[in-house]
Protein backbone atom coordinates (compact mmCIF):
# COMPACT_ATOMS: atom_id res chain seq x y z
CA UNK A 1 0.00 0.00 0.00
CA UNK A 2 1.47 3.28 -1.07
CA UNK A 3 1.70 5.98 1.66
CA UNK A 4 -0.04 9.30 0.84
CA UNK A 5 2.24 12.30 0.94
CA UNK A 6 0.83 15.67 2.12
CA UNK A 7 0.93 18.23 -0.60
CA UNK A 8 2.20 21.69 0.32
CA UNK A 9 -0.41 24.48 0.29
CA UNK A 10 -0.41 26.66 -2.81
CA UNK A 11 1.63 29.85 -2.49
CA UNK A 12 -1.53 32.02 -2.67
CA UNK A 13 -3.16 30.19 0.27
CA UNK A 14 0.03 30.49 2.34
CA UNK A 15 0.13 34.21 1.65
CA UNK A 16 -3.49 34.58 2.79
CA UNK A 17 -2.75 32.70 6.02
CA UNK A 18 0.28 34.89 6.77
CA UNK A 19 -1.80 38.00 6.07
CA UNK A 20 -4.61 36.75 8.32
CA UNK A 21 -2.18 36.05 11.20
CA UNK A 22 -0.54 39.44 10.72
CA UNK A 23 -3.91 41.23 10.82
CA UNK A 24 -4.93 39.29 13.94
CA UNK A 25 -1.69 40.29 15.68
CA UNK A 26 -2.23 43.94 14.76
CA UNK A 27 -5.85 43.78 15.95
CA UNK A 28 -4.98 42.41 19.39
CA UNK A 29 -1.96 44.70 19.71
CA UNK A 30 -4.24 47.73 19.21
CA UNK A 31 -7.49 46.52 20.79
CA UNK A 32 -6.01 44.34 23.53
CA UNK A 33 -5.13 47.14 25.99
CA UNK A 34 -8.59 48.68 25.60
CA UNK A 35 -10.30 45.33 26.07
CA UNK A 36 -8.21 44.74 29.20
CA UNK A 37 -9.12 48.16 30.62
CA UNK A 38 -12.83 47.56 29.94
CA UNK A 39 -12.66 44.18 31.66
CA UNK A 40 -10.85 45.60 34.71
CA UNK A 41 -12.70 48.90 35.15
CA UNK A 42 -16.19 48.07 33.81
CA UNK A 43 -17.05 44.39 34.03
CA UNK A 44 -15.10 43.58 37.18
CA UNK A 45 -16.86 46.35 39.21
CA UNK A 46 -20.16 45.24 37.69
CA UNK A 47 -19.66 41.67 38.92
CA UNK A 48 -18.37 42.90 42.30
CA UNK A 49 -21.43 45.15 42.67
CA UNK A 50 -23.75 42.21 42.04
CA UNK A 51 -21.92 40.27 44.76
CA UNK A 52 -22.07 43.19 47.24
CA UNK A 53 -25.83 43.42 46.65
CA UNK A 54 -26.20 40.05 48.38
CA UNK A 55 -24.53 41.32 51.57
CA UNK A 56 -25.76 43.23 54.60
CA UNK A 57 -22.72 45.49 54.67
CA UNK A 58 -22.24 48.88 56.28
CA UNK A 59 -19.78 51.02 54.35
CA UNK A 60 -16.40 50.94 56.10
CA UNK A 61 -17.22 47.90 58.21
CA UNK A 62 -14.67 45.02 58.00
CA UNK A 63 -17.42 42.42 58.19
CA UNK A 64 -20.51 41.70 56.12
CA UNK A 65 -23.37 39.22 56.46
CA UNK A 66 -24.69 37.33 53.40
CA UNK A 67 -28.42 37.95 52.97
CA UNK A 68 -29.02 36.52 49.49
CA UNK A 69 -31.80 38.50 47.79
CA UNK A 70 -32.79 40.20 51.04
CA UNK A 71 -31.79 43.68 49.85
CA UNK A 72 -33.90 43.32 46.70
CA UNK A 73 -36.87 42.01 48.69
CA UNK A 74 -36.57 44.93 51.13
CA UNK A 75 -36.49 47.49 48.32
CA UNK A 76 -39.52 46.15 46.47
CA UNK A 77 -41.58 45.58 49.66
CA UNK A 78 -40.63 48.62 51.75
CA UNK A 79 -42.87 51.08 49.90
CA UNK A 80 -39.98 53.15 48.58
CA UNK A 81 -39.73 51.27 45.26
CA UNK A 82 -42.91 52.86 43.86
CA UNK A 83 -41.96 56.53 44.42
CA UNK A 84 -38.34 55.98 43.36
CA UNK A 85 -39.22 54.12 40.16
CA UNK A 86 -41.99 56.63 39.36
CA UNK A 87 -39.63 59.58 39.81
CA UNK A 88 -37.04 57.80 37.66
CA UNK A 89 -39.60 57.19 34.90
CA UNK A 90 -40.98 60.76 35.00
CA UNK A 91 -37.50 62.28 34.96
CA UNK A 92 -36.38 59.98 32.11
CA UNK A 93 -39.44 60.51 29.90
CA UNK A 94 -39.53 64.30 30.47
CA UNK A 95 -35.82 64.87 29.87
CA UNK A 96 -35.47 62.51 26.89
CA UNK A 97 -38.70 63.66 25.25
CA UNK A 98 -38.05 67.34 25.96
CA UNK A 99 -34.46 67.23 24.71
CA UNK A 100 -35.36 65.42 21.49
CA UNK A 101 -38.49 67.47 20.64
CA UNK A 102 -36.92 70.85 21.36
CA UNK A 103 -33.66 69.70 19.76
CA UNK A 104 -35.49 68.88 16.51
CA UNK A 105 -37.24 72.27 16.48
CA UNK A 106 -33.95 74.05 17.14
CA UNK A 107 -32.21 72.03 14.43
CA UNK A 108 -34.90 73.06 11.92
CA UNK A 109 -34.28 76.71 12.84
CA UNK A 110 -30.49 76.35 12.72
CA UNK A 111 -30.65 74.64 9.33
CA UNK A 112 -31.68 77.89 7.65
CA UNK A 113 -28.90 79.84 5.95
CA UNK A 114 -28.99 83.25 7.62
CA UNK A 115 -26.33 85.57 8.95
CA UNK A 116 -25.07 84.50 12.36
CA UNK A 117 -26.29 80.91 12.13
CA UNK A 118 -22.80 79.62 13.00
CA UNK A 119 -22.73 81.72 16.16
CA UNK A 120 -26.24 80.53 17.07
CA UNK A 121 -25.17 76.88 16.64
CA UNK A 122 -22.20 77.41 18.96
CA UNK A 123 -24.40 79.14 21.53
CA UNK A 124 -26.94 76.31 21.48
CA UNK A 125 -24.29 73.60 21.87
CA UNK A 126 -22.11 75.31 24.51
CA UNK A 127 -24.23 74.36 27.60
CA UNK A 128 -23.72 70.69 26.77
CA UNK A 129 -19.95 70.91 27.35
CA UNK A 130 -20.27 72.85 30.60
CA UNK A 131 -19.88 71.21 34.00
CA UNK A 132 -23.15 69.96 35.45
CA UNK A 133 -22.11 71.30 38.86
CA UNK A 134 -21.46 74.78 37.46
CA UNK A 135 -24.74 74.79 35.53
CA UNK A 136 -26.63 73.70 38.64
CA UNK A 137 -25.09 76.46 40.78
CA UNK A 138 -25.94 79.14 38.22
CA UNK A 139 -29.54 77.97 37.92
CA UNK A 140 -29.86 77.80 41.70
CA UNK A 141 -29.07 81.51 41.78
CA UNK A 142 -31.52 82.21 38.95
CA UNK A 143 -34.39 80.33 40.61
CA UNK A 144 -33.78 81.37 44.21
CA UNK A 145 -37.15 82.81 45.41
CA UNK A 146 -35.47 85.57 47.48
CA UNK A 147 -32.36 86.71 45.62
CA UNK A 148 -32.85 84.97 42.26
CA UNK A 149 -33.15 86.73 38.92
CA UNK A 150 -36.36 84.89 38.00
CA UNK A 151 -38.05 85.89 41.26
CA UNK A 152 -37.04 89.54 40.74
CA UNK A 153 -38.52 89.55 37.23
CA UNK A 154 -41.77 87.98 38.41
CA UNK A 155 -42.08 90.44 41.31
CA UNK A 156 -41.50 93.35 38.88
CA UNK A 157 -44.64 92.23 37.02
CA UNK A 158 -46.64 91.79 40.23
CA UNK A 159 -46.19 88.05 40.58
CA UNK A 160 -44.24 85.89 42.98
CA UNK A 161 -41.58 83.23 42.62
CA UNK A 162 -42.72 79.57 42.86
CA UNK A 163 -41.46 77.64 45.89
CA UNK A 164 -39.02 75.59 43.84
CA UNK A 165 -37.24 74.07 46.85
CA UNK A 166 -40.22 73.41 49.17
CA UNK A 167 -42.63 71.67 46.81
CA UNK A 168 -41.25 68.27 45.64
CA UNK A 169 -43.21 68.48 42.36
CA UNK A 170 -41.75 71.92 41.59
CA UNK A 171 -38.28 70.71 42.54
CA UNK A 172 -38.56 67.87 40.02
CA UNK A 173 -39.85 70.33 37.41
CA UNK A 174 -36.94 72.67 38.11
CA UNK A 175 -34.36 69.90 37.68
CA UNK A 176 -36.02 68.64 34.48
CA UNK A 177 -36.00 72.15 32.97
CA UNK A 178 -32.32 72.67 33.75
CA UNK A 179 -31.34 69.19 32.52
CA UNK A 180 -33.19 69.71 29.23
CA UNK A 181 -31.58 73.16 28.80
CA UNK A 182 -28.11 71.74 29.38
CA UNK A 183 -28.46 68.77 27.01
CA UNK A 184 -30.61 70.44 24.36
CA UNK A 185 -27.61 71.40 22.22
CA UNK A 186 -26.48 67.77 21.83
CA UNK A 187 -29.81 66.69 20.32
CA UNK A 188 -29.96 69.85 18.17
CA UNK A 189 -26.49 69.31 16.68
CA UNK A 190 -27.13 65.61 15.95
CA UNK A 191 -30.51 66.44 14.35
CA UNK A 192 -28.85 69.24 12.36
CA UNK A 193 -26.34 66.75 10.91
CA UNK A 194 -29.25 64.46 10.01
CA UNK A 195 -31.14 67.31 8.29
CA UNK A 196 -28.12 68.28 6.23
CA UNK A 197 -27.72 64.69 5.01
CA UNK A 198 -31.22 64.67 3.45
CA UNK A 199 -31.13 64.89 -0.35
CA UNK A 200 -32.62 68.30 -1.36
CA UNK A 201 -34.06 66.68 -4.50
CA UNK A 202 -36.40 64.61 -2.32
CA UNK A 203 -37.80 67.72 -0.63
CA UNK A 204 -38.05 69.50 -3.98
CA UNK A 205 -39.97 66.56 -5.46
CA UNK A 206 -42.37 66.61 -2.50
CA UNK A 207 -42.90 70.35 -2.97
CA UNK A 208 -43.63 69.85 -6.68
CA UNK A 209 -46.24 67.27 -5.70
CA UNK A 210 -48.02 69.95 -3.66
CA UNK A 211 -46.77 69.09 -0.15
CA UNK A 212 -46.60 72.13 2.12
CA UNK A 213 -43.90 72.76 4.74
CA UNK A 214 -45.77 70.90 7.49
CA UNK A 215 -46.59 67.95 5.22
CA UNK A 216 -42.96 67.74 4.06
CA UNK A 217 -41.79 67.79 7.68
CA UNK A 218 -44.19 65.09 8.85
CA UNK A 219 -44.21 62.79 5.80
CA UNK A 220 -40.65 63.22 4.46
CA UNK A 221 -38.22 64.78 6.94
CA UNK A 222 -39.27 62.94 10.11
CA UNK A 223 -39.21 59.45 8.50
CA UNK A 224 -35.82 60.17 6.91
CA UNK A 225 -34.56 61.27 10.34
CA UNK A 226 -35.60 58.00 11.99
CA UNK A 227 -31.98 56.65 12.20
CA UNK A 228 -30.96 59.91 13.92
CA UNK A 229 -33.97 59.74 16.22
CA UNK A 230 -33.16 56.14 17.14
CA UNK A 231 -29.54 57.02 17.92
CA UNK A 232 -30.61 59.95 20.10
CA UNK A 233 -33.24 57.86 21.87
CA UNK A 234 -30.66 55.25 22.89
CA UNK A 235 -27.91 57.67 23.96
CA UNK A 236 -30.08 60.25 25.75
CA UNK A 237 -32.08 57.58 27.60
CA UNK A 238 -28.90 55.99 28.95
CA UNK A 239 -27.41 59.32 30.05
CA UNK A 240 -30.69 60.63 31.50
CA UNK A 241 -31.27 57.61 33.74
CA UNK A 242 -27.71 57.98 35.07
CA UNK A 243 -27.95 61.74 35.73
CA UNK A 244 -26.41 62.66 39.06
CA UNK A 245 -24.48 65.94 39.19
CA UNK A 246 -27.46 68.26 38.64
CA UNK A 247 -29.56 66.34 41.15
CA UNK A 248 -26.80 66.47 43.74
CA UNK A 249 -26.28 70.22 43.37
CA UNK A 250 -29.88 71.40 42.94
CA UNK A 251 -31.63 68.96 45.30
CA UNK A 252 -29.07 67.43 47.68
CA UNK A 253 -31.72 65.83 49.93
CA UNK A 254 -33.52 64.23 46.99
CA UNK A 255 -36.92 65.73 47.84
CA UNK A 256 -38.98 65.01 44.72
CA UNK A 257 -35.87 64.14 42.70
CA UNK A 258 -35.11 60.79 44.28
CA UNK A 259 -34.31 58.77 41.15
CA UNK A 260 -32.89 55.27 41.30
CA UNK A 261 -29.28 56.36 40.88
CA UNK A 262 -29.63 59.14 43.45
CA UNK A 263 -31.36 56.86 45.96
CA UNK A 264 -28.42 54.48 45.57
CA UNK A 265 -26.04 57.34 46.40
CA UNK A 266 -28.10 58.43 49.41
CA UNK A 267 -28.20 54.90 50.82
CA UNK A 268 -24.43 54.45 50.49
CA UNK A 269 -23.01 57.83 51.47
CA UNK A 270 -25.62 59.98 53.22
CA UNK A 271 -26.26 58.81 56.76
CA UNK A 272 -27.12 55.12 56.65
CA UNK A 273 -23.98 53.93 54.78
CA UNK A 274 -25.81 50.80 53.60
CA UNK A 275 -23.40 49.70 50.91
CA UNK A 276 -25.08 46.33 50.27
CA UNK A 277 -28.54 47.88 49.88
CA UNK A 278 -27.09 50.58 47.64
CA UNK A 279 -25.41 47.92 45.47
CA UNK A 280 -28.80 46.21 45.09
CA UNK A 281 -30.35 49.47 43.82
CA UNK A 282 -27.45 49.90 41.38
CA UNK A 283 -28.02 46.38 40.09
CA UNK A 284 -31.73 47.13 39.60
CA UNK A 285 -30.74 50.22 37.60
CA UNK A 286 -28.36 48.16 35.46
CA UNK A 287 -31.07 45.61 34.72
CA UNK A 288 -33.50 48.40 33.75
CA UNK A 289 -30.93 50.02 31.44
CA UNK A 290 -30.02 46.70 29.84
CA UNK A 291 -33.69 45.83 29.31
CA UNK A 292 -34.47 49.26 27.88
CA UNK A 293 -31.52 49.06 25.48
CA UNK A 294 -32.50 45.56 24.31
CA UNK A 295 -36.10 46.74 23.76
CA UNK A 296 -34.84 49.65 21.67
CA UNK A 297 -32.51 47.45 19.62
CA UNK A 298 -34.90 44.53 19.10
CA UNK A 299 -38.25 46.33 18.76
CA UNK A 300 -37.87 50.02 17.97
CA UNK A 301 -35.03 49.61 15.46
CA UNK A 302 -37.40 47.68 13.16
CA UNK A 303 -39.30 50.94 12.63
CA UNK A 304 -36.15 52.79 11.52
CA UNK A 305 -35.93 53.61 7.80
CA UNK A 306 -32.30 53.23 6.77
CA UNK A 307 -31.56 54.70 3.39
Amino acid sequence: MTALTERPAPPRRQALRRRSRREALWFWALAGPNVLLILVFTYRPLISNAYYSTLDWTLGSPTATPVGLGNYVEFFTSGSAGPVLTTTAVFGVATVGGSMLLGLLLALALNTKVTGSGLARAAVFSPYVLSGVGVGLVWLFIMDPVIGVLGAVLRAFGGSSPAWFNDPHLTLTMVVVVYVWKNLGYAAVVYLAGLQSIDPDVLEAAALDGAGPVRRLVSVVVPLLSPTTFFLLVTTALSSLQAFDLLKVMSPLGRGTDTLVYESYLQAFEGSNRAGYSAALSTVLFVLLAGLTLFQLLVLEKRVHYR
